[in-house]
């Protein structure tokens, strides 16, 4: 698979997810299989935001939708490989890694066997601050005016099995 290429025709966030899932079984060799992704406005909190969470009772992914809209209208190169980040993040949780440090370093380490060390992906993974330090949500905490989670269907198209 390249990697780069399938970031960069992915037109959904179930292609990234894919992507996620191929380049965690590469090298980690492991995989989960039935999550759900949703997106939600989870606010922002000052100059800071909650990218996603993972919720182990759930087996559920939720993706912040407020800056994913500031990232497609401000800097559209940024998007996908933003989503491959956050997903690749979620996704370690999902696989029973908690301790943030560890889950930082596996994704650096994980996006730069596969993207190389100068992509955008690998960049964000290194200092997300640094490629988007003006995605900040305003000065002051902003609750969410929405919090229902809108589900994307199709996301887990590997393990998805039909009966015909």
């Amino acid at each position: 698979m390249n990697y780069k290429t399938s970031l960069e025709k992915a037109k959904d966030f179930a292609d990234i997810f894919e992507i996620v899932k191929k380049s965690v079984q590469n090298y980690l060799g492991m995989d989960q299989a039935g999550l759900l992704l949703g997106l939600s406005d989870l606010g922002s909190y000052g100059h800071a935001y909650l990218g996603a969470f993972y919720s182990l009772d759930a087996n559920t992914i939720v993706i912040n939708k407020r800056p994913l809209n500031i990232i497609r209208k401000t800097k559209p190169n940024l998007y996908n490989p933003y989503i491959f980040h956050v997903l690749l993040h979620e996704y370690m949780h999902s696989l029973g890694i908690f301790e943030e440090d560890q889950i930082r370093m596996l994704v650096y380490e994980i996006t730069k066997k596969h993207f190389g060390k100068n992509h955008l992906a690998t960049q964000i993974a290194l200092d997300l601050e640094k490629f988007i330090p003006d995605l900040t949500l305003g000065d002051k905490f902003e609750t969410s005016q929405d919090m229902n989670i809108e589900f994307i269907s199709g996301i887990d198209k590997s393990n998805t099995n039909y009966i015909m």
